[in-house]
């Protein structure tokens, strides 16, 4: 594989000399623009939008180090991404997915018009390259009708692609504590008709806790061909390997005396986690008027080992699909209206083996694969049918409707039985369905509110009985949610606030309960509630000659708790929710003068419990990061850049992640905690060549 990235790069130098295209937060100014969003919605700009959706920039995303993203999503109210490490995190929205035990479920994610959810529910966004992305779009809620099974929402990233013509190469550089390094090449070109982007990335960290060093490197390339006034054909291929060895949860007094030690069979074993995954696809676009049409094709794959103190797993997956999506728009009357109607397949099939791993018999040399343990495969298939509608009635207020219909059905093989066994089962269709009220009095405020209904499909593990046949009794998870919110811009536009009240009665809950060492089995039971206040505050200020302040506030304050949950003996009805905080706060200040800019962020998180009884809770935490830069032009198409920065200032010990509910297993105390990193320092530089040229040359 090192080969193939090689030629890459050689091919890249042939073209120009590299670097990562610059984001160069100078060029911003007051008053604040109007932000426009994904083609995948039916509004077009976030005014017109009656739903919470927080929209990440390039520049707001490369805000910290290039490599964790979860430091970025976790400024959005009402987002709380927990990293156990740059491989172990759990991304959950209003508390939904808050209480899965590893990973992230419950969401919809999308890179381009490819899903990045698999058919098994888990979504991976980490292993993406920060430096490759334009845009992050969250949708706070279950807005089923378009995105399908998502119940606490979804996330729309979007790979750089250049649409002006010319050519743009670039590197990038990043150092820091603990071993990081980061080296990032791109290369963008636009030939008239046909576009290419390339972006390489390999990161590299010792990690600072033991047992804890991490490597991924990959290569995207995205592009349109055939490009006309009225149609296109965009593609995207991306690939990442990954080996990254794993420390561990680890418990309350080694997390408080000794949290750079890895868990002590972790260690011994040298667990680690690696993988191969691809995905591709090609979507259509296509433009008839007041008729439009995308139509996309993908696949996925993923190859992955991990040897674990209990066992060793070994997975592949493989999954491809279709999405067609029309949209119009028409006048009834006087009345304009747009429609979205269209259709999504998704196929997904699963093998998992794992394997006796007999690492204490190894000489300490970590693990040693033993005899086959289990033998499954899961083959499952899904679609979406979904219809949305906006009715402009006036110029002031509009009317939003929409459903979404699901199917889903899957395929059980049992090849670790003393006679395999096949089973099929199928969910009953669920209709999701949704209403909105836009009332927008002018260009400046919007407040709307909305009514749908989402769902969440059970993972694999959810689906299968402790003896690992198919749970017939174990359905999707589905919630009501109503939200009213508000957006208006302030001071000539200089200032915009924006302001949600939510609230989401989840039923059916679908609970993973812990039955071995890192087995666990799904069941329905009980209902949460989850209703909440989330506020965001963007102000820019022109402040002398050359001086510029901006200036953001985000805020969330709610009540996530458990309505019904009988679990056994156990009544936990009326408890907090797991795993999620009942109140967060964050705050950006930043200083621009002329090439010059510093910039402060600040967190700080409520403590939460971590068990269902809630006898066990986090203690809450502030954390402070320090980022400071410099860019400059050299000669007309050279664009250099130099940026430090300190993450963690005051060294604050502090749970960045725990493994909700875990279970003590004989003398030892349970795990719950991941540590999360001390003062850390990092420096990044980083050079932008652009060579732009006029359309009639090649």
């Amino acid at each position: 594989m090192n080969k193939i990235y090689f030629s890459l790069l050689l091919f890249l130098f042939s073209k120009a000399a590299f670097s990562q295209p610059v984001i160069d937060s100078t060029n911003l100014a007051t008053p604040l623009q109007e932000v426009v969003i994904s083609s995948f919605h039916i509004n077009d700009s976030l005014m017109n939008a009656p739903a919470s959706i927080a929209i990440l920039s390039a520049r707001q995303l490369q805000q910290n180090n290039n490599i964790d993203i979860s430091q970025i999503l976790n400024t959005v109210p009402g987002i709380f991404m927990q990293s156990g490490a740059l491989n172990t995190n759990r991304f959950s929205i209003r508390g939904i997915g808050a209480r899965t035990p590893y990973g992230t479920n419950k969401i919809r994610a999308f890179y381009g018009s490819i899903p990045l959810t698999s058919g098994d529910s888990e979504t991976t966004i980490e292993d993406l390259n920060i430096e490759n992305l334009s845009q992050a779009e969250i949708i706070k809620g279950p807005l089923s009708s378009v995105y399908g099974g998502g119940l606490g929402g979804a996330i729309l990233l979007s790979p750089v692609n250049r649409s002006a013509t010319g050519h743009t190469a670039g590197v990038s550089a990043t150092h820091g504590s603990f071993g990081l390094v980061k080296t990032n090449f791109q290369y963008s070109g636009n030939f008239g008709s046909e576009s290419l982007n390339i972006n390489y990335h390999n990161i590299y960290a010792d990690g600072w806790r033991q047992n804890s060093s991490y490597r991924r490197e990959g290569v995207t390339l995205n592009g349109e061909l055939f490009k006309t006034e009225n149609s296109k054909l965009a593609y995207l291929f991306n690939h990442t390997y990954l080996k990254a060895f794993i420390p561990s949860s680890i418990d309350l007094t080694t997390f408080e005396k000794q949290p750079q030690n890895a868990a002590a069979n972790w260690l011994a074993a040298k667990g680690f986690e690696q993988y191969d995954s691809f995905l591709g696809g090609l979507a259509y676009d296509f433009n008839l008027g007041k008729i439009r049409n995308s139509t996309s094709v993908f696949f996925n794959t993923r190859d992955s080992n991990e040897p674990r103190p209990f066992d060793i797993l070994k997975q592949q997956t493989n999954g491809y699909g279709a999405r067609t999506q029309f949209s119009a728009d028409v006048n009834l009357g006087k009345m304009r209206t747009y429609f979205i109607l269209g259709g999504e397949y998704f196929a997904d099939g699963y093998d998992g083996q794992t394997f006796e791993n007999r690492y204490q018999e190894n000489d300490g040399n970590g693990s040693l694969q033993g005899n086959k343990l289990s033998d499954n495969s899961q083959e499952r298939d899904f679609y979406n049918l979904f219809a949305q509608a906006r009715f402009v009635l006036t110029p002031k207020f509009e009317v939003q409707t929409g459903v979404n219909v699901n199917q889903t059905s899957f395929k059980l093989e049992n090849r670790s039985l003393e006679s395999p066994s096949s089973e099929t089962y199928s969910y009953d269709v669920i209709a999701a369905p949704q209403l909105s009220l836009l009332f927008k009095p002018s260009s400046e405020k919007t407040f709307y509110f909305s009514a749908s209904r989402g769902f969440s499909l059970p993972a694999i593990e959810e689906t299968l009985t402790e003896n690992g046949t198919i749970n017939s009794s174990i359905k999707p998870e589905t919630g009501y949610n109503l939200e009213v919110g508000g957006k208006i811009y302030f001071l000539n536009r200089s200032l915009y606030a924006e302001t949600s009240l939510f609230r989401m009665d989840v039923q059916d809950l679908l609970v993973a309960k812990r039955v071995g060492d890192d087995q666990y089995v799904g069941i329905n039971t009980g209902k949460t509630r989850h209703q909440g206040i989330e506020t965001s505050i963007n102000y820019s200020k022109d402040i002398a000659k050359n001086l510029n302040l901006l200036v953001y506030v985000g805020a969330a304050i709610g009540k996530f708790e458990f309505v019904e949950f009988v679990d056994g003996d156990n009544d936990f009805s009326g408890n907090d929710l797991t795993g999620f905080p009942s109140q967060t706060l964050n705050a950006q200040i930043q200083l621009r003068y002329n090439k010059l800019y510093v910039s402060a962020d600040f967190r700080s998180v409520d403590g939460y419990p971590i068990n269902d009884a809630n006898t066990v809770s986090t203690d809450s935490y502030s954390i402070l990061n320090l980022k400071s830069g410099y860019r400059t032009k050299i000669g007309k198409n050279l664009t250099a850049a130099a940026d430090v920065g300190i993450n963690n200032v005051t060294n604050t010990g502090y749970a960045s992640m725990v493994l909700v509910n875990a279970t003590a297993f004989g003398q030892a105390a349970p795990r719950f905690y991941y540590p999360g990193l001390p003062v850390n320092y990092y420096g990044t530089i980083s050079l932008a060549y652009d060579i732009e040229r006029s359309r009639n040359k090649i």
